[in-house]
């Protein structure tokens, strides 16, 4: 026992002879250089000029009946008479006139994102047939007609919350803002807008 506690006491000892002596009080730091600090100045961010553009105020309504468009049955649902719902019919987005030769339409989902889908049609045929709406813009160009170019939106669900929302954007071929607004509809009604090509 006595040769053990005798072995422990002399490693303590040599352990304490090769420990650094940095702590005690003749231990001097180095001191610094004297070098002169250079101010570090961050680049200048120029921030890309985004200005959005302007869009067209006047809608042209004057040779478009809105409820004439939804008066052909085979082509629209008829508006549900019940009471204190309000998106159970069709609504119309508004006719504006254009000279240009495609147009861009971009559509999202106006709320929460719950699995609104929709279907777009171009002078009563499809052009795409089933589309999911997300958070971010999404959509496609279309070669416009001369005349009147009718754009379908129909709501093939609403979602986990009715009804289908959506936020929508359409640009001519320059990039200016023709529309943009929002529909609330109801499954199997459409929202529709017109452009008329001079």
């Amino acid at each position: 026992m006595k040769k053990i506690v005798l072995f422990v006491i002399i490693l303590v000892m040599s352990l304490n002879g090769y420990s650094q002596d940095e702590f005690k009080s003749k231990f001097k730091a180095i001191p610094a250089k004297n070098s002169k600090i250079k101010k570090v100045i961050p680049p200048k961010v120029i921030a890309p000029k985004v200005t959005p553009p302007d869009v067209v105020k006047a809608a042209v309504d004057d040779f478009i009946n809105p409820e004439a468009i939804f008066l052909n049955s085979n082509l629209y649902k008829k508006e549900s008479n019940s009471s204190g719902i309000f998106y159970r019919r069709n609504q119309f987005l508004g006719s504006f006139k254009t000279k240009s030769f495609t147009s861009t339409i971009r559509y999202k989902d106006a709320a929460y994102v719950d699995g609104d889908k929709i279907r777009v049609y171009l002078n009563d045929k499809i052009i795409e047939p089933e589309v999911v709406l997300d958070g971010a813009f999404k959509g496609f160009k279309i070669a416009l007609v001369d005349g009147v170019n009718k754009i379908d939106f129909e709501a093939l669900n609403e979602g986990f919350a009715s009804p289908n929302t959506a936020e929508f954007q359409v640009y001519d071929d320059k990039g200016i803002a023709i529309s943009a607004s929002q529909w609330n509809v109801g499954t199997g009604y459409k929202a529709t807008i017109i452009l008329v090509k001079e």
